[in-house]
């Protein structure tokens, strides 16, 4: 059985100092980016109908963060979140539950409380989101606040601009400290802003890093920025997850985020998951969802498959 463990293993001694950990990263094998993307386009091209596409409507929606990341967020914003996570659509209580609940860390208990007794997760952006840009023990303090407030996951964001600039033990060692922070009561997203990464090579290299610090999850983007979750940079991630697995026994999850926003496009990263790392990973504590605008279009699918037709505007709420 796969575990999480932070990187106690083969391993070790590529984290033990710069030097060593710089030679592995730009040891790894160079992405073909021509390659990438055709395959990625390839897998999206395969049409799922029926019975296959109700259970992938199913399954995405219980993929789902549910995210409200604004300065204008008030408690009452997050509870009305809460709530339709636990019941997506109030007039079919077949449907299935998101996987979480996002916010700032000062809506954590907020969001808690709304969620009790449910098996929806409070996850809290932390570390200085979003641009990571803070001293560590900012992004430490910032993390125990969440923690202590009941987040059930932390989505911490790397600092670009260490990892641009080459100084990829600091960013390793970033992750390490706030995944220790973590311990076992939360489980921890790294988000490196793929759009701001200009290569696949350092999304690879951004991966690994992550995964060797202890990530249970790694994740594209923080939805800010113009170039967020693509197909590509979501199957990349997927090789390496899949990769790292092969060569260590530990699962690392993955989370593409911003911009998926119609359910045509969501079963195609399912596709992705499916055909790349497999099966394993088509279940929610391996898979997520940044993109809370989707869900709207996935209740609506739904409803068509359910009645044959399609419902009005006033079918599922604006968030």
């Amino acid at each position: 059985m796969p575990t999480t463990a932070p990187a106690a293993h083969a391993f070790a001694d590529v984290t033990a100092s710069d030097s060593t950990l710089r030679r592995f990263l730009h040891g790894l094998p160079g992405v073909d980016a021509v390659g990438l993307e055709a395959r990625a386009a390839a897998l999206g091209t395969r049409s799922i109908k029926t019975t296959a596409k109700a259970y992938a409507i199913d399954l995405a929606i219980s993929m789902i963060d549910l995210t409200t990341l604004e300065g204008a967020d008030t408690p009452g914003k997050v509870r009305a979140l809460a709530a339709k996570a636990v019941h997506p659509d109030p007039s079919d209580r077949t449907s299935p539950t998101t996987a979480a609940v996002c916010v700032y860390p000062d809506m954590v208990a907020t969001a808690k409380a709304a969620l009790a007794g449910s098996d929806v997760k409070v996850a809290s952006v932390a570390t200085a989101f979003p641009a990571g840009r803070a001293a560590l023990p900012v992004k430490l303090a910032d993390t125990r606040d969440a923690i202590a407030a009941g987040a059930d996951e932390i989505d911490m964001v790397i600092d670009r601009g260490a990892f641009l600039a080459g100084r990829y033990l600091e960013v390793f060692e970033q992750i390490a400290a706030v995944k220790a922070e973590c311990g076992d009561a939360a489980r921890l997203k790294v988000i490196f802003e793929t759009g701001e990464l200009s290569t696949y090579d350092n999304i690879r290299r951004a991966s690994w890093i992550g995964m060797l610090a202890g990530a249970d999850f790694i994740k594209t983007s923080t939805g800010k920025v113009a170039v967020n979750a693509t197909p590509a940079n979501t199957l990349l991630m997927l090789e390496a997850v899949r990769d790292f697995r092969a060569q260590t026994g530990i699962q690392v999850g993955v989370k593409p985020a911003g911009g998926i926003r119609n359910t045509k496009e969501a079963i195609k990263f399912l596709v992705l998951v499916n055909e790349t790392a497999g099966a394993d990973w088509l279940h929610n504590h391996w898979f997520r969802f940044g993109a809370s605008s989707l869900l709207n279009d996935l209740l609506m699918q739904r409803q068509k498959l359910a009645t044959g037709h399609y419902s009005g505007p006033d079918y599922v709420t604006v968030d």
